[in-house]
């Protein structure tokens, strides 16, 4: 009869004393070995479209999506994205009023992390802005194009970014991150007119 692998993860292997069937003997094998691997996707439709009815995922397994670079585990009920691929950083295009490279800092750009399992946005770099008009608005959106969907947050994200304290009554600003992809900076006035803002460090959930 069939033995079970050295292993202890229930994988059936043939015996020598069973009746030849080779077809058997591979299937059982691939049954066994391919939900245990890291299975390959193109993308999370293509997975549940998949994996349904005797294929249906159980609790451990592994798959990487390939339209996201995204490695997710089943943890019983759903898919858990535990590690992304290398993420390269993208440029923000900025508003007019506003040029890259701000204190120094680097140009202000973006990338897709994944932080213990939770799919992070993570900017870097600061601008500059050498003018503002005597009573400036109290908030400016940054970039001229909205991010990628893929990186916009679910909900409206709030954070604090450092600003310059020269022409600035104040050393930080708020940051919204919105869920329509644009960028808009809080805390501007007539005497909170900061020649550079930062965001090296900034992360937000997505």
């Amino acid at each position: 009869m069939p033995t079970t692998d050295d292993y202890g993860q229930g994988i059936s292997l043939a015996s020598l004393t069973d009746a030849p069937d080779l077809a058997k003997a591979i299937s059982d094998l691939a049954a066994g070995v391919i939900p245990r691997g890291i299975l390959r996707f193109a993308s999370a439709s293509t997975r549940g479209a998949t994996l349904v009815g005797d294929a249906a995922p159980v609790e451990g397994m592994l798959s990487w999506l390939q339209d996201v670079n995204r490695l997710d585990l089943y943890d019983g009920s759903a898919w858990v994205a535990v590690s992304t691929g290398a993420s390269a950083w993208t440029t923000i295009s900025l508003e007019s009023g506003f040029t890259q490279n701000g204190n120094s800092n680097g140009t202000l750009q973006y990338r897709l992390l994944n932080v213990s399992g939770e799919e992070s946005l993570q900017f870097r770099g600061a601008v500059n802005r050498t003018s503002y008009p005597a009573s400036p608005p109290g908030s400016y959106v940054i970039n001229s194009t909205a991010l990628p969907s893929a990186v916009r947050p679910s909900t409206l994200r709030t954070v604090l970014i450092p600003c310059s304290d020269v022409s600035s009554d104040r050393i930080a600003l708020k940051l919204d991150v919105r869920t329509d992809g644009y960028l808009e900076v809080f805390g501007t006035s007539s005497t909170t007119k900061p020649p550079w803002i930062g965001f090296n460090g900034t992360l937000v959930s997505l």
